[in-house]
C-alpha cells in the first residue's frame, strides 16, 4: 500500500517550504522515522522523516521545488523490499513525479474514465518517452519554462536543462533564446496588437550574462529581506554610539580563563557579559525591551536575549529565555551549541521565536563599526565589534588600551534619546567594571 508523505505543519504563519536534499532515490529502502528528506521553511532547516518503513516509490516534489504545507511530496510502498512499477496515468509520468498540465486556469484533468474513452491514443505516447526519459531529449519541463517555450517557438529538446534532477526551467529557456540568431526573436514581435507582451519585454533585462547566475532566494533568506525592508519603513529607527575599554574584561578573563574552563567545560568568552549587562540596562531602561503593538506599547519584565549567529542558510537568532536567571557559564553554552546548530541548520522553530532584545556581533568578522537593524517587533539592538588598541586619554595621559565601539539602534517611537544614551552607557560603565554585574548596579 502506498503511503502519502506530507509536508508536516512548522508553524501558525508558515504556509509553504521548500525541498532540500533527498537522502534516498526512487526504489530505495527507508525505515521509519529515518530522516528521508531535508525541508527549509523560512525561519529554519529541518529533517523530515519516512512515517513508515518501506521502498521509496515516486518522488513528486524535486530539490528545489516548493511545496504547501499538507501538500504530497513523496510516497512510499509500505512494508515492502522492492518498490513496484506504477502504470502510468495522467496524474504521474514515467520518472515519478508528477505530471504538470499546461493548461488554461479554468481547465481542468480530464476524469480517470475520460482518457479510455477519448481513444488509445494516450497510451502510445507514454511508452515512447518512457525510454527517452534517461535521455537528455526530454527534459522535465518546469510550467514557467512550458509558457515561455511555446511563446518562443522553442522545443524543449533543444535546451539544455539545468534545473534539480534535469528540470527545465525558465532561466535556461531564456538563456538558450539569447544564443540565438537574431533572426529566432524576430518572430516575437509579430503579434504587436497582443497588450499582454509588454510582459515578456522585460526579461532580457533578468537575463544573465555568461558570467552570471541567477539563484532564486530561500524561503528564510526571502523573510530576512522581507523583515529588515519592514523595519525601516515600519519603525523610526535611530543608532547611537559609545566605546568601552575592554582591559578589565580581558584582565578577568585571563585571570580565571583556566578554571572556569576545567569546571564547565567551555571559555569564558566576551558574549556572557555583554548579555548580564544588557539584562542590567533593560531593566534601568524598560522601554528598549517594550514593543509596539498596534497603538499600545508592551513593557515586558522578561529578559529573552536574541544573539545574532551566521547559519548555514543566512542570520539567525535564537533566544535565551530568561537570560537574568543565567549563569556565565550558562549562556557561553547556550551560545556554543546555538552556533553549532545553526551551521547544520539544526536550530528549531521555537527556538528563533519571543525574544525581546537582541545582540549582534559584528566584531568576530573584523566589523569596526556598523548600524545594526532591529529584529521586529523587538525595539532595540545592540552591535558589537572587532576589539582594537586605541589611544586613550586616561587621568591626563594618553596611554593605549583595547576598545570596542558600542552601537545602539533603537525604535524612536517609544525610545527617547536620552534613554538609549543612558542604555549605552550603561553598559559601557559595567563593561569597564564587570564586578557591577555580581552586585547588580
Amino acid at each position: 500500500m502506498a503511503v502519502e508523505l506530507k509536508v508536516p505543519q512548522s508553524g501558525e504563519s508558515i504556509t509553504e517550504v521548500q525541498i532540500g536534499e533527498w537522502r534516498k532515490a526512487v526504489g530505495e529502502r527507508v525505515e521509519r522515522d529515518e530522516v528521508l528528506v531535508d525541508i527549509e521553511t523560512d525561519k529554519a532547516a529541518m529533517e523530515l522523516p519516512a512515517p513508515v518503513s518501506g521502498v521509496l516509490a515516486k518522488i513528486v516534489k524535486g530539490a528545489g521545488e516548493e511545496a504547501g504545507v499538507g501538500e504530497v511530496i513523496a510516497l512510499i510502498n509500505e512494508g515492502e523490499d522492492e518498490a513496484e512499477p506504477l502504470e502510468p496515468d495522467a496524474t504521474w509520468d514515467r520518472s515519478g513525479m508528477r505530471y504538470f498540465f499546461a493548461l488554461a486556469d479554468d481547465t481542468e484533468p480530464p476524469a480517470p474514465g475520460e482518457p479510455a474513452e477519448a481513444g488509445p491514443e494516450p497510451p502510445p505516447p507514454d511508452p515512447a518517452p518512457a525510454v527517452s526519459s534517461s535521455s537528455p531529449e526530454a527534459p522535465r519541463v518546469m510550467p514557467a519554462a512550458e509558457r515561455e517555450l511555446a511563446q518562443r517557438g522553442i522545443e524543449a529538446k533543444d535546451v539544455q536543462a539545468t534545473g534539480p534532477g534535469g528540470r527545465l526551467l525558465k532561466e535556461d529557456v531564456v538563456r538558450h533564446a539569447g544564443k540565438q540568431p537574431a533572426s529566432a526573436p524576430a518572430e516575437a514581435p509579430a503579434p504587436v496588437e497582443a497588450p499582454p507582451r509588454p510582459a515578456p519585454a522585460a526579461a532580457p533585462e533578468a537575463e544573465a550574462r555568461p558570467d552570471e547566475e541567477i539563484v532564486a532566494m530561500s524561503p528564510m533568506r526571502k523573510v530576512i529581506a522581507r523583515n529588515l525592508v519592514a523595519a525601516q519603513q515600519n519603525a523610526a529607527l535611530l543608532t547611537t554610539f559609545n566605546e568601552a575599554d575592554m582591559s578589565a574584561v580581558i584582565a578577568l578573563r585571563k585571570n580565571h580563563q583556566e578554571a572556569f574552563k576545567q569546571k564547565y567545560g567551555i571559555k569564558l568568552g566576551f558574549m556572557s557579559f555583554f548579555v548580564k549587562a544588557a539584562v542590567e540596562a533593560l531593566k534601568l531602561i524598560p522601554a528598549v525591551n517594550a514593543e509596539v503593538r498596534g497603538t499600545d506599547v508592551v513593557y515586558k519584565n522578561h529578559f529573552d536575549v536574541g544573539i545574532a549567529v551566521g547559519g548555514g542558510k543566512g542570520l539567525v537568532v535564537p533566544v535565551l529565555r530568561n537570560a537574568e536567571a543565567m549563569g556565565f557559564a550558562e549562556i557561553e553554552l547556550a551560545i556554543a551549541d546555538f552556533a553549532q546548530r545553526a551551521q547544520s541548520n539544526k536550530i528549531d522553530l521555537s527556538e528563533l521565536q519571543g525574544g525581546t532584545f537582541t545582540i549582534s556581533n559584528g566584531g568576530i568578522y573584523g566589523s569596526m563599526l556598523s548600524t545594526p537593524i532591529v529584529n521586529p517587533p523587538q525595539s532595540g539592538i545592540l552591535g558589537l565589534h572587532a576589539i582594537k588598541d586605541r589611544p586613550m586619554a586616561v587621568d591626563g595621559q594618553v596611554v593605549v588600551r583595547p576598545v570596542m565601539y558600542l552601537a545602539l539602534t533603537y525604535d524612536h517611537r517609544i525610545v527617547d534619546g536620552r534613554e538609549a544614551v543612558t542604555f549605552l552607557k550603561h553598559i559601557k560603565d559595567v563593561i569597564e567594571e564587570p564586578v557591577r554585574i555580581l552586585i547588580e548596579i
